[in-house]
């Protein structure tokens, strides 16, 4: 496996395939996809032997006090083989994210027991998350 910082058009053209796999990615245009990539600070990508995008996430941070990972994917043909353990490991380990003091995602329900093994908590002093829809 390969692991790539930097996203050609035809990575994430696969990025953007990921996401129509995802219920919560499968309205995502190839545009926004692209501008997406473009505007985080730091992407993350796995590539299987074949050099196919089978792992993607993306980061943003202050470099200090939070990081907020975001779009968390493993092909559904890889997952349950620690690609998303690798991921995470990835972004915690990242040179420009080891000084972060804590970083923040949001889950589904059922993947919580899968980020609190990873040392995430859903106890974070009564914060509740807020939205404003812009659109």
């Amino acid at each position: 496996m390969t692991i790539i910082y930097r996203f050609s058009d035809d990575y994430i053209k696969q990025v953007h395939q990921l996401y129509k796999s995802v219920w919560w990615g499968k309205e995502r245009s190839l545009e926004d996809t692209q501008n997406c990539i473009r505007g985080s600070q730091i992407c993350i990508g796995i590539l299987d032997v074949d050099n196919k995008l089978i792992g993607f996430t993306r980061i943003i941070s202050d470099f200090i006090y939070k990081a907020i990972i975001f779009d968390v994917i493993v092909s559904a043909s890889h997952r349950g083989n620690g690609i998303g353990q690798q991921l995470m490991s990835l972004v915690k380990n990242h040179d420009e994210l080891v000084k972060v003091k804590h970083f923040e995602l949001y889950c589904l329900p059922e993947l919580e027991s899968f980020y609190k093994n990873l040392g995430f908590s859903t106890d974070v002093g009564g914060i509740k998350l807020m939205r404003c829809s812009n659109r």
